[in-house]
């Protein structure tokens, strides 16, 4: 179902995220994303070589990578900031390697805002880390339902890490009664 349609209005301001999951050939995963903001108006900003950042120019730009194992522990992380509205805007991203350590589970998001936390990082880049959670999980997806088949026919089925997360993964959902029916505790 769309929208309900909008008042009278002008496009001031642009936001793109791109995020990707990719599969290594040394057995770890990367989640790569890249965060673009935008303006429709040109405006004077005096830490441009030009003095100003032009309609559809990058007033923000950063690229990220999360690089994990199986069991979704990050090996290392990176960023960098190609586009800042001030010249010391690359700075911020430095923090981001103190992702690595770190596991994507349950306190992810708080543990990783700890370490980029205030004027340690950037605001952009700690905006990007719940979507790249996410995309690692999605990543992930084929080596996850793989452990959970062979769990199950092993009979030691576990409770999937998506129970309970969403509403389409309550416990009592159709959609976990089918996927995971050792899970289900809805009515039959």
């Amino acid at each position: 179902m769309p929208l309900s349609g909008p008042a009278s209005r002008t496009l001031l301001h642009v936001r793109a995220i791109t995020l990707n999951g990719y599969q290594r050939t040394d057995g770890l995963y990367d989640v790569d994303a890249s965060i673009a903001d935008t303006k429709t108006y040109s405006f004077d900003n005096a830490d441009r070589a030009s003095g100003r950042i032009e309609a559809g120019e990058k007033l923000h730009g950063m690229v990220a990578r999360i690089t994990f194992d199986e069991d979704m522990l990050i090996h290392a992380a990176e960023a960098t900031t190609e586009y800042g509205p001030f010249a010391n805007c690359p700075g911020g991203a430095a923090s981001f390697a103190k992702l690595a350590g770190l596991s994507i589970q349950v306190g992810f998001l708080r543990a990783a805002n700890e370490r980029m936390r205030g004027t340690m990082g950037c605001t952009h880049l700690r905006e990007l880390l719940q979507q790249m959670a996410t995309v690692a999980y999605q990543t992930m997806f084929p080596v996850r339902f793989e452990r959970e088949r062979a769990a199950a026919m092993e009979g030691t089925p576990k409770p999937p890490r998506l129970l309970n997360t969403c509403f389409a993964y309550a416990s009592d959902s159709p959609a976990v009664k089918q996927r995971w029916p050792h899970a289900y505790t809805g009515p039959d």
